[in-house]
This record gives C-alpha cells, sequence and structure tokens, in this order.
C-alpha cells in the first residue's frame, strides 16, 4: 500500500485511477457487508418460523403473516445497503 502513495505522489500513477478504483472497492465491501446482515437476519426468521409453525400447527396463519412481515423489513435493509452501493460507485 505504501508503494502506491509513493507512486502516486511521485506522479508516476495518476491519482483519478486510483481513486476509481479504491471506490470500486469500497462499494463492493458496502455492498457485501451490507447484504450479510439481512442474510443472517432473515434465515433466523424463517428458522424460527418453521420451528414455531411445527410447534403449534393452528398458529400457522400469524406465524407466516409475523415471517413475511420481518422479511420485507430484512430485505428493505439490503436495497438499502444497494441504493449505497450505487451511490458510492457513481459519486466518484
Amino acid at each position: 500500500m505504501f508503494h502506491l502513495f509513493l507512486a502516486v505522489s511521485q506522479g508516476t500513477i495518476q491519482s483519478t485511477n486510483i481513486m476509481h478504483g479504491l471506490a470500486a472497492i469500497g462499494a463492493g465491501l458496502a455492498y457485501g457487508l451490507a447484504a450479510i446482515g439481512p442474510g443472517i437476519g432473515i434465515g433466523i426468521i424463517f428458522g424460527q418460523a418453521i420451528q414455531a409453525i411445527a410447534r403449534q400447527p393452528e398458529a400457522s396463519g400469524p406465524v407466516r403473516g409475523l415471517a413475511f412481515l420481518s422479511f420485507a423489513l430484512a430485505e428493505a435493509l439490503a436495497l438499502i445497503g444497494f441504493v449505497v452501493f450505487i451511490l458510492i460507485q457513481y459519486t466518484t
């Protein structure tokens, strides 16, 4: 990493190319990290819903409704992360 900054300071590499590259790496990391949380959350939501329905089958209607509502809220976080990914990538 130090060699990269040294090359930029000496003028052998243009800093705009490096900044675009670092922005692309940052955007990829932002979306990747933003997708981890909702992925884990959705797995927990549906795992617990299946367990609740297996224990008490007559409550499957309300449990299913709450599971899908929770899924939608968790998925919204992933979509917000995708928007941030697009904003980071195209604003630099």
